[in-house]
């Protein structure tokens, strides 16, 4: 199991029939304002985590803006959910 940060206790604990939401804490490394994704760096994890802007709501992000956020699994691969500016 490949670990993305504190969010791996809640993926096991809801395993479990437990539902806890743990946020994380990131810095966005890329944003493409024309597509309107991007991908977060965190200290505990050892790949980017991508993120869309339907995930954010607001204004769009900038490069470096410090960001709490969700990890779910997607099909390709960990995705930000829940991502709010800290």
């Amino acid at each position: 199991m490949k670990r993305y940060g504190t969010a791996t206790l809640g993926r096991v604990i809801r395993r479990w029939g437990l539902y806890l939401f743990v946020m994380v804490n990131g810095k966005v490394d890329f944003f493409n304002d024309t597509g309107g994704y991007g991908f977060i760096s965190t200290e505990d994890a050892d790949e980017d985590v991508f993120f869309h802007m339907e995930d954010v709501g607001g204004e769009d992000l900038t490069e470096g803006t410090e960001i709490e956020f969700d990890i779910e699994q997607a099909p390709k691969g960990p995705r930000a959910t829940n991502v709010v500016r800290a």
